[in-house]
Order: structure tokens, then C-alpha cells, then sequence
């Protein structure tokens, strides 16, 4: 059986900016990675931008600076989605990177000697913003067959692939392997496509047109087509990770594409990769588009979807890992979906706050009262409610594993989901509050919460790929992490672990209610509405927070009351940082964790041994510590929104005493307002009202 598992999204156009299509891509990709990973498979996840063509070396121009220094700013942005979205990919590739850039020349001096490059003079249609030729068939008016698709005429030499060489052999390779392309009906589409003449593609533009490219390897005046170069990240992708282990990746084991670009991916790369002689990738699964009041989203039509946006909307109730769930389960793969704040807040509310934060909530609640927090052993001989349950679970892990094989991720979200209502259903009809009442049914309470807390911790592992943050959290909230990696079995939750407290995981999103509709108005349910901007040059501003993990730690040699932290910031690199919570965490505690760090303080030595920062927490009135768990990747910014981030380097900590951090609902806000890392709240355990310094 294969165990390598190989998935890569589309290369992100760095002209255009994020947006719900991207996002939906992106973590597709990411959770069949992460699914794979579950299971104990080798994966590599492979996302980036492409940054070659026209249309950037236009904008350069109209923005006063060079090609280079245009993406180098605008591919940050997928990254900071990337970031944003928690995705858990293997490398970023940038078409601009050196490695793609050489094996792109490789694969074209190959074609050049064997004959399929060949040069002659054209003339066609040509579409700038696709960056392509069209046939007269395809032109309707001066316009392509797309929305403001306009053309215009371009005669030039340049060089050209024989793509049409390929067609009967692509033709063969679609009808011998039907899951090839899928869904079926774009596999019957792509068909459609070959059944006229397959012309040859033209695969350079002349550098007195366009500078902006890869060089010809045999011709140093023209540059490669876009699509060329573009398309060859995908093989490019691994080889670096080592250079020895980069080809054992390929074939991928799934392109995910969006519909809009099947031809490409389905009929000009395939017949590169015969030319050159690679092997294809073995599938390729085209998506549909997020669509708003029926029309395809676009800039023109002002309804593109921001995740940013989206992210912090709904930040005390899920932020990205809301958006994540959502996009999974709202878009059947392969078909058209909509995005509204409707369904997002049926989502927040019904699948996310009723089912899965009910249920934890519900067991904590009576571990809690029956067993001082300690979760009762689960016994190896069940009957009645307990055995159905059990054999939930167990068939609904095989069903799941089934969809997932098909690319059926929403089916497979809504098998796991059907699990959460089994449990809730379990709950009901036990009634461990009720049996908590009367000392004699004890063992029955025992067996309920056991049953009940096993059957969650299986839940939580189906949904770890699509809310890896929450359901991290939801795990420690039970006693531990290490429940997580592969363990889709049944019985694998050890007894005595303490259930922690903690604010809900999912809180309810109640939505506006009318005053004029209410009998009573002043007894609404509250809003979470945002408060009023804050001044752009708050204070705030000056001081760089980030999010850090915890790579290693150790007791200070010198003051029993530090622990020497070495803290991952992402791109920020790594820091030592001495902090004073050794009377309540472990060195072997810390490990792992995340937390808020003040990145831009003056660097100080603390009994010898010199710290480069500081890390947030807040105390409650008992004089406990309370450190914040920010959900954002390694490096990720906090901000407050209306708050310009300005973070000055060496401050002294007097900076800090300018403003006041505190906890309110669990979460650190800023004058009313959330402080965000990654696009979500941060989290912390401290009563509302104690101050985070």
C-alpha cells in the first residue's frame, strides 16, 4: 500500500489578493494533508505564488519599482493567509525561487534538443489579463469568453511546443483511467475539449514585449510563457527537501485546481509532462466557485469574500477556525457554493456551539461535580446505550476514512458530525445529571462519562484536520495533546486525566434583535458588537507582540523562581527569553506551548543569563499565573483592529505601563476590544477583569 501522499494547490497569481477562493483551496489542501498525516502517512503539502508574466511587470511599472520588489511585497500576502488559515504546508514556492527557475530552463533545453520547440511567426487574439491566445472561435464581440475578457490583435515570432502531437495519447489517458479528472462530469468536459483539433502552444513572449519572465535557455531575447514556467512548480516543489528524496514525491498524488483553470492543468500540463517525459500526476480534482446572490464573485462586482475580514468578524467565535470548518462544509467538491453571514452563523451556532461545544461543556460540567475533575476509567464490557455508542464511533471513523479516500470532504465532515449528535443523543437519554444525584448508580455515571468523554475524544480527532487550533485546545481542556496523532480507535483515552477549565470553545453568536419586534428590549440578548476605533497612534501600536512556541526550556541555574525559555517566532527567528512562572509550570510543561511575547524590548540580563523579550500572562486576585495560549502560527502579529501597528525597536518596559491589557469572556482585550494573533482571539484562563502584563 502507498503511504506517501502528495498534494499541492494551484500557485497563487501574486497580482490578485486573497480571497475565499484561495482560502478554500488552501485549506482543502490542508486538510487532506492533515488527514493523511492522521493516518500515519508520509505528506507533503505543497502551496506558493507565481509571479512571472505581464500583468506584474505592469503593475511594477505603475507602482515605481521593479518586478522583483513587487512580488517579493504582494506574495507575502498568501503567506500572511497562510499564516492566518494555520495551514500546515511543506514549502512555499515562489516561481522567482532559484531552484524552479533552473529546472524550468532544464525541462525547456530538453524539449529544445528533442525536437518539440520549434519557432515561427503568429498572429492572434490576445488576452492580457489571462495572459493567453485565443482562437476566433472563442470571441464574441472583441471579448473573451469570459467576463471583461478583452482581446486584442498580436503578430509576433515566438516559440512553440508540439502540444498537438499529444492529443490522441491525452485522450487514451483520460479514457483508460476515469478518476483521473474528477468529478466525472469535468473529466467529460476536458473530453469535450479534445474532441477538435489541439493546436500547439505557444510557450515564449519576446523580452522587447515582456522582460518579466524565466530566459529561454537556447534563445536569450525571449522569456517563458507563464503557464510554462508555472505549471513546472509542481515537480520543482519537493526536490529541494533533500535534493535525493525530492523525486521519490513524484507523481503528485492530487492537483487541486479550480474549475477556471482545468485546461490548463488537464490538457497543456499533462502534454508537458509527456514532451519532457514525467511521469502525470495521478489525479486532479477541480473545485467549484464560491458564488454571492447567485454570480460569481469578483473585484468589478465589489462581493469578493476577505478571510482576513472574515477571520476578524467572527473572532470570539472561531475566527479562522470557524471559516475553515465552514468552507468544508458548505462546498460539495467539485460543485458551486455560496458564502453568506447566515451560514456562517448557523455554523457557528448549530454545528459548532450546539453540537461539539455543548458536548464538552456537558462532560466537563459533570466530571467536574461527580469526580473532582478526574475523568473515571472506561470499562471494557459495555452494554445498552454505551455499546451504540461505541459502535457509532467505530463506524463512523470507517465512513469517514471512506470519504476521504473518494475526496468526498464534505459527506465525510457531515459523517463526523452525525457523531456529535449520537453523543449529544447519548447524553439525553442517560441523564448523568440525573444519576449524579443518587450515590448507589455511580458506576452508571462512571460508565456514562467515560463512554461519552472516549466518544469525544474520537470526534475531536475526525475533526482535528479542519479546526487543528480548537480542537488542540479542546484536547488540553481534557487533560492532553498527546490524545491527537493517529488515534482513530476506539478506547484509546486514558483514565485519571483532569478535564481543565477554560471559557466555552465555541461560544453561541446571538444574532441583532429588532427593539420595535421585542416586548421587552432591554432584556435582549447581547450583541458583540465592535466598539469604537481606538486612535491610530495608540501606544499599543509601538510594542511588538507575536506569537511564539516553545521550543525548549529549562530551571535558571541561578534564580529558583525563572525558567529559561527558547522560544520559535517564525520568520522572527528564535529567542531566549527568562521568565518568572517557575513556582506554577514545569520546564517539562512548556514545552510545545504558545504563547504572547513582547518581541521588541530592550535585551536584559537576569541573574546572568540574558533574556530578549518578554512573554504576557495575567493573575488573578489568589496571585495565580495565568499565561495567554494565542492560537496563531509561530511569528504571527498581535493587533487590535483601528490600532496601526508602528513597533519601534529596544523599548524599555515602560512603554507597556501606557495602556492596559486585561481578560474578559477568557479572551485579552485592549479597551473593550480583542486582541487578535492569526485572526483569532487569545485565549486565557484568568477570571475577566485580571490585567495581562
Amino acid at each position: 500500500m502507498n503511504t506517501r501522499f502528495y498534494v499541492t494547490t494551484p500557485i497563487y497569481y501574486v497580482n490578485d489578493v486573497p480571497h475565499i477562493g484561495h482560502s478554500y483551496t488552501s485549506v482543502l489542501g490542508d486538510v487532506l494533508a492533515r488527514w493523511h498525516r492522521l493516518l500515519g502517512h508520509e505528506v507533503f503539502f505543497l502551496t506558493g505564488t507565481d509571479e512571472h508574466g505581464q500583468k506584474v511587470q505592469e503593475a511594477a511599472q505603475k507602482a515605481g519599482r521593479t518586478p522583483k520588489e513587487h512580488v517579493d511585497a504582494t506574495s507575502e500576502r498568501f503567506r500572511e493567509m497562510g499564516r492566518l488559515l494555520g495551514l500546515s504546508n511543506d514549502r512555499f514556492i515562489r516561481t522567482t525561487d532559484p531552484d524552479h527557475v533552473s529546472y524550468v530552463q532544464d525541462v525547456l533545453q530538453k524539449l529544445w534538443d528533442k525536437g518539440e520547440i520549434y519557432k515561427s511567426a503568429y498572429k492572434g487574439l490576445y488576452n492580457v489579463r489571462d495572459e493567453r491566445f485565443y482562437s476566433e472561435s472563442d470571441i464574441r464581440e472583441g471579448r473573451g469568453p469570459g467576463p471583461d475578457e478583452v482581446v486584442e490583435e498580436v503578430e509576433e515570432v515566438n516559440y512553440f511546443f508540439k502540444m498537438g502531437s499529444y492529443q490522441e495519447k491525452l485522450l487514451e489517458q483520460i479514457q483508460q483511467n476515469p478518476d483521473w479528472i474528477v468529478p466525472d462530469f469535468r473529466r467529460n468536459e476536458v473530453s469535450g475539449f479534445l474532441r477538435q483539433p489541439l493546436g500547439d502552444l505557444c510557450i515564449s513572449r519576446p523580452k522587447s514585449r515582456l522582460s518579466w519572465g524565466i530566459e529561454l535557455p537556447f534563445d536569450r531575447e525571449f522569456v517563458t510563457y507563464v503557464w510554462f514556467d508555472a505549471l513546472l512548480n509542481y515537480v520543482t516543489g519537493p526536490i529541494p527537501t533533500p535534493p535525493a528524496e525530492g523525486e521519490r514525491w513524484w507523481p503528485a498524488s492530487v492537483h487541486l485546481i479550480g474549475k477556471d483553470i482545468l485546461t490548463t492543468h488537464s490538457v497543456y500540463w499533462p502534454t508537458m509532462l509527456m514532451g519532457a517525459g514525467i511521469p502525470l500526476p495521478r489525479q486532479i480534482l477541480a473545485h467549484g466557485w464560491w458564488m454571492a446572490d447567485g454570480q460569481k464573485m469578483s473585484k468589478s462586482l465589489g462581493n469578493v469574500v476577505d478571510p482576513f475580514d472574515v477571520a476578524a468578524k467572527y473572532a470570539d467565535f472561531g475566527g479562522a477556525e470557524a471559516f475553515r470548518f465552514f468552507l468544508m462544509r458548505e462546498m460539495v467538491v467539485g460543485q458551486d457554493s455560496s458564502y453568506s453571514d447566515a451560514g456562517m452563523t448557523k455554523v457557528i451556532n448549530n454545528d459548532l456551539a450546539n453540537d461539539v461545544g455543548n458536548i464538552l461543556s456537558r462532560i466537563r460540567k459533570q466530571v467536574a461535580t461527580g469526580f473532582d475533575g478526574v475523568l473515571p476509567a472506561l470499562p471494557t464490557e459495555l452494554s445498552g446505550a454505551s455499546s451504540e455508542l461505541r459502535d457509532k464511533a467505530v463506524s463512523v471513523v470507517a465512513e469517514v476514512e471512506n470519504q476521504m479516500r473518494l475526496f468526498r470532504v464534505s459527506h465525510a465532515l457531515e459523517e463526523t458530525m452525525s457523531l456529535a449528535r449520537a453523543i449529544n443523543s447519548y447524553l439525553e437519554s442517560t441523564a448523568p445529571w440525573k444519576l449524579a444525584k443518587d450515590p448507589a448508580r455511580r458506576d452508571e455515571l462512571a460508565e456514562v462519562l467515560a463512554v461519552s468523554s472516549e466518544a469525544l475524544r474520537v470526534l475531536l480527532v475526525l475533526l482535528s484536520p479542519y479546526m487543528p487550533r480548537k480542537i488542540a485546545e479542546a484536547l488540553r481542556l481534557m487533560g492532553g495533546e498527546e490524545a491527537l496523532p493517529g488515534k482513530l480507535a476506539w478506547g484509546l483515552l486514558p483514565s485519571g486525566r483532569a478535564f481543565q477549565d477554560g471559557a466555552p470553545l465555541f461560544p453561541r453568536l446571538m444574532p441583532p434583535k429588532d427593539p420595535a419586534q421585542s416586548a421587552n428590549p432591554g432584556k435582549q440578548p447581547k450583541v458583540h458588537a465592535a466598539p469604537p476605533a481606538a486612535e491610530p497612534n495608540h501606544p499599543f501600536g509601538k510594542v511588538d507582540y507575536r506569537v511564539a512556541k516553545v521550543v525548549s526550556a529549562e530551571d535558571h541555574p541561578g534564580a529558583e523562581k525563572l525558567l529559561v525559555l527558547q522560544l520559535d517566532v517564525g520568520e522572527a527567528g528564535q529567542r531566549q527569553v527568562c521568565a518568572g512562572i517557575r513556582s506554577q509550570y514545569s520546564a517539562e510543561s512548556m514545552v510545545g506551548r504558545k504563547l504572547l511575547l513582547v518581541a521588541n524590548l530592550k535585551k536584559a540580563k537576569l541573574r546572568g543569563v540574558e533574556s530578549q523579550g518578554m512573554i504576557l500572562a495575567a493573575d488573578d486576585p489568589e496571585g495565580r499565573i495565568h499565561l495567554l495560549s494565542p492560537e496563531g502560527e509561530p511569528g504571527s502579529f498581535a493587533v487590535v483592529e483601528g490600532l496601526d501597528r508602528m513597533p519601534g525597536q529596544n523599548l524599555l518596559i515602560d512603554t507597556l505601563d501606557a495602556f492596559e491589557l486585561s481578560i474578559s469572556g477568557g479572551r485579552l482585550v485592549l479597551d473593550g476590544k480583542p486582541v487578535l494573533a492569526g485572526g483569532v482571539g487569545i485565549l486565557c484562563q484568568a477570571p475577566d477583569g485580571a490585567k495581562a502584563h
